[in-house]
């Protein structure tokens, strides 16, 4: 298996085989937690345009969105997985618009498939991708405003590769060191409310989750959806 480390919107678009586009903080942290509370499916969108356009026949729809970390006029949510688990999300479609993660998947045509990546459901994703014996896996780290390399998408990055090759890797004091990085900064700011640090404590555990999230591009409207896979074997 062929794994390449990539970063940005120019890095998914070079993406082939598995890609998996990586937002720990927040967007797919944020995502996992809107499935564990119930949500149908979530369609990720380019634009704060596209993600308002969206008009299903229902209204069980949100909207997710942020720029620069804060949340954008006219949505539910902002970019944060505690508004997440405080709001009702359960049947709900949600579209979400993120500064990079989602940049990353709808920039990312090449790959054959599509994950996201996040800490809290790395292992699963790893568990995932092996069971689909690729050629080659892509991990495309978003960073911040995808033009920035953050440390907590480095890790997640080298996380799963570690997962992928059966590599040791020390997850016991990533949240220590993630809270030691300039990557945390902003959820210690407290001119920054729309970066909680309730946001990072939940961004920062790993393997919360026993699923990875999948883009089902078949339709009209591709959505990430949830999927499982066996355990990695020893």
């Amino acid at each position: 298996m062929k794994i390449t480390k990539l970063d940005f919107v120019e890095g998914a678009k070079a993406a082939r085989g598995i890609a998996v586009i990586i937002d720990v903080f927040r967007a797919f942290t944020t995502a996992c937690y809107a499935f564990e509370g119930g949500a149908k499916k979530i369609i990720p969108a380019g634009s704060a345009d596209s993600a308002l356009s969206y008009q299903p026949d229902n209204h069980d729809v949100l909207r997710v969105g942020e720029r620069h970390g804060q949340k954008l006029p006219g949505f539910d949510f902002g970019n944060s997985p505690t508004e997440i688990l405080k709001g009702d999300v359960h049947g709900k479609t949600i579209v979400q618009t993120t500064h990079s993660g989602t940049q990353g998947m709808v920039n990312a045509d090449g790959a054959d498939m599509i994950l996201t990546g996040a800490l809290v459901n790395a292992r699963a994703t790893a568990n995932y991708i092996l069971e689909q014996r690729p050629t080659e896996v892509s991990l495309v780290r978003m960073g911040w405003t995808a033009n920035t390399r953050t440390g907590e998408d480095d890790i997640c990055a080298e996380y799963l590769e570690a997962l992928l090759t059966g590599q040791p890797f020390d997850t016991e004091n990533l949240r220590d060191t993630l809270y030691s990085d300039p990557c945390a900064d902003r959820f210690k700011d407290p001119e920054q409310p729309w970066s909680p640090m309730e946001d990072f404590e939940l961004c920062c555990q790993p393997d919360q989750f026993n699923f990875a999230l999948r883009l089902n591009r078949d339709v009209k409207f591709p959505y990430l959806q949830q999927v499982k896979s066996s355990p990695i074997q020893s």
